[in-house]
């Protein structure tokens, strides 16, 4: 009874499906050519193999986990980074576009001045030449 519960799932599903072998033949050879393509050095499962233990499943189940979480935890990061690099974008531009209009009221006033001036500067040239003409 006890090595029945070691037996792997390979030899079970094997057991069971000899008389599909033929799609199950396909199914190895397409598995063989995916993990043929692979160009990581990392090690991969053998899904032929039917030397695969529970253990050996679970084992490859939390690698992937701790991977997951890994590369979740750096996304999580990234998508931070990206959202305080909006904000400050953001708060930047609005920054640059509160000065614009600062700016703008600041030329309106003194184009308002300057016309003041040329007014008064009008006004006194007027005088000056009225007290010449007497």
């Amino acid at each position: 009874m006890a090595e029945e519960s070691t037996k792997s799932w390979a030899d079970t599903d094997s057991d069971s499906s000899s008389s599909s072998s033929s799609s199950s033949d396909s199914e190895q050879e397409e598995i063989h050519c995916l993990m043929a393509n692979q160009t990581s050095d990392e090690e991969v499962f053998d899904f032929s193999n039917i030397e695969f233990t529970r253990e050996d499943l679970v084992s490859a189940l939390n690698d992937m986990v701790k991977e997951y979480r890994k590369l979740s935890h750096s996304f999580e990061e990234i998508k931070a980074e990206n959202e305080n690099l909006n904000k400050s974008s953001i708060e930047s531009s609005t920054d640059t576009l509160e000065e614009i209009d600062s700016l703008k009221i600041e030329l309106s006033k003194l184009m308002m001045e300057n016309e003041l001036l040329r007014n008064e500067s009008s006004e006194l040239k007027a005088e000056i030449e009225k007290s010449n003409l007497t």
